[in-house]
Parts: C-alpha cells; structure tokens; sequence
C-alpha cells in the first residue's frame, strides 16, 4: 500500500472550503493508502502569534479533523510538535540545502516583501517542510500548484543526500490531489475561502451555528441578471453557491443548477443543504470536545505511531550523514 503525507495548518478555524476541497477526500483517502496526516504547528510559528490561541486551534483543528471522519484507528494523526524528529530532521535538511535554494522560494519572496522583522523561519521553513515529508518514507504527496515548488525542493534534497551520504530517504513523487470543488469567498468568488479574518462575512466555518451559515450564503453576492448556471468565468457568485450545492447534495454544479430560474430559492436550498451536511460534523465534534481525557489520549496514540516511523528514519540519516551514535 503506497503512503500519503498530507498535513495542514493551525492558523484559524477549519472552513467549509478546507472541508469541501480536500478534507472529506482525506477520509476516503485513508482507506485506499497508509495514510499519515499531521497539524502542522511548528509551521504557524513563522509569524507572530498569541501562544494561547496557537494551542486553542490545534487542538480545536486536531478534533475537527476526526469530526469529519478521520480515524485514528485506521490513519496515523497526530501533531507534528509532538514527534521531536521533525525539527531534528530539519536541521539535517537545513545543512543539505543551499542558501539559494532557500532564496529562490516564491512563497518566502511573496511573504516576505515590504514586511519588517521577517523571521529566519519564515525563510527555512521549507527545509522543514521537506523534513515532514521525508520522516515517513513517503511514497505520495497531494499538493497543489503553491506547493509544488516545496515538493520538489524535498525530492531535491533527498536525491542529494542518498548521492552523498548512501541510500536514505525515499524519493516522494507529486500525486495529483482529490479535490472537491475550490470553494470561494461568498462576498468575492474570484478569491479563496480562507482560514484567515479577512473577509469573515464571505467565509463559512466548519463549527459555525447554522443560523449564522444560512445569513451568510443568503447574502452572498451573486450577478447581474437572473440566469442560473455554472460559469465560474461569467458567473462567479452563482457559480460559487452551485459549488456549494453540489458537493452538499451529491451532484455537479451542471447538474445542481437543474430548475432554478432565480437566486432567491438557489440560495434558501444551498444554505439547507450546506447545514445538513455539517450538522453530524458538529455533533460529533461536540462529542470530541466533552472528553478532554479521550482526545488526550488520541494525541498521545497519534504521535507515538507517527514516531514509530520517524524515529528510524532519522536514525538512518544520523548514522549515514556520521554523527556518532549514543552508547
């Protein structure tokens, strides 16, 4: 069975667009691969942050993911600051890649531009993110197109190192993602739904009261004239809510804009839809957050699978880079 990594990070409240794109094909997806899937929260700490709400959305995002359907006992799901070897791989990784390397990410030029006391993690960051990757001997890695260059910066690294220091790291291949529709922003659909504060009006959250859910999608922006169809080009904001309708009822957009000859109930019957699908997420979710013990010991569960990999991973490297082993 091939592996899959995927992990994601702590940096707000799980959307309806996280959960549409790619979360719900992450629980198909663990039945098919020996799939890993991680919080990334040593990845948050590249900008500045309030350590109490770090930890609130970790765990909160840690129990989301299983309120959608991840399971433990078939998965490996964990958070990736509780297995130590990610940031001892990391500075292996660090010493392998170059400074170029590093320089020439478009993420870090983006992020960086006109910003003052930009951290040095900000800038090495994809060494770690090579690390995650290359912890687990890991066959598969979805990534869309702004991480690509990420990947393959990881597949660089890891041939690079085999050549000079002996067989070691299994060389990831890019895996095209299962991805449901790309979600946009209700009060501007040529933009992603985003995790972040942004535009809290135009995004729906995974947890959100379904009262709050139908205001939003029944005041999302839609087009001029009346006509129901699926244009994403033409017609974004109705496009957005047959997205939306589709991936709530089961069907495509084409298919989901059968019969609608105005707005008004299109958006009444998306927002319907959209709360049905959540309602068992946030019921189990509740369930999740009344046992502070049993997520407990699903963090500890998740973390010591994952370093039962981890652990001989990073052993191999140390042995082959030549650090001398402990007595």
């Amino acid at each position: 069975m091939s592996r899959v990594f995927s992990g994601i990070k702590p940096t707000g409240p799980v959307t309806l667009g996280n959960y549409v794109g790619a979360l719900r094909h992450w629980v198909t997806d663990q039945h098919e691969f020996d799939a890993l899937y991680c919080v990334v929260d040593l990845h948050a700490l590249t900008v500045r942050h309030d350590p109490a709400e770090l930890r609130s959305l970790t765990l909160e995002l840690f129990r989301s993911l299983m309120a959608v359907g991840l399971d433990p006992d078939v998965c490996t799901l964990f958070v990736q600051s509780h297995v130590h070897e990610h940031t001892e791989l990391s500075w292996l990784i660090e010493c392998t890649v170059s400074f170029g390397e590093l320089r020439r990410m478009t993420q870090f030029k983006e992020k960086a531009q006109d910003r003052d006391g930009v951290s040095a993690g900000l800038f090495t960051y994809p060494a770690l993110m090579a690390a995650d990757i290359l912890l687990y001997d890991v066959d598969r890695v979805p990534v869309g197109d702004d991480q690509r260059q990420h990947l393959e910066l990881a597949r660089d690294v890891a041939v690079r190192f085999n050549g000079r220091y002996g067989d070691t790291f299994v060389v990831p291949q890019a895996a095209i993602p299962t991805v449901g529709a790309r979600v946009k922003d209700l009060q501007d659909p040529r933009k992603k739904m985003s995790k972040t504060e942004e535009s809290p009006q135009g995004t729906v959250l995974l947890l959100e009261a379904p009262e709050s859910v139908a205001r939003k999608i029944k005041r999302a922006v839609t087009d001029p004239g009346n006509e129901v169809r699926y244009d994403p080009e033409e017609k974004p904001g109705v496009s957005t809510l047959l997205e939306l309708l589709g991936a709530a009822t089961g069907r495509s957009p084409e298919e989901a804009a059968t019969g609608y000859t105005q707005y008004g109930p299109l958006k009444s019957d998306t927002a319907d839809a959209v709360i049905e699908m959540l309602r068992p997420i946030r019921e189990r979710y509740t369930e999740l957050a009344s046992d502070a013990a049993g997520t407990a010991a699903l963090l500890e569960k998740g973390a010591a699978k994952a370093q039962s990999i981890a652990a001989e991973t990073l052993e191999r490297a140390q042995r082959n880079l030549g650090l001398l082993p402990r007595a």
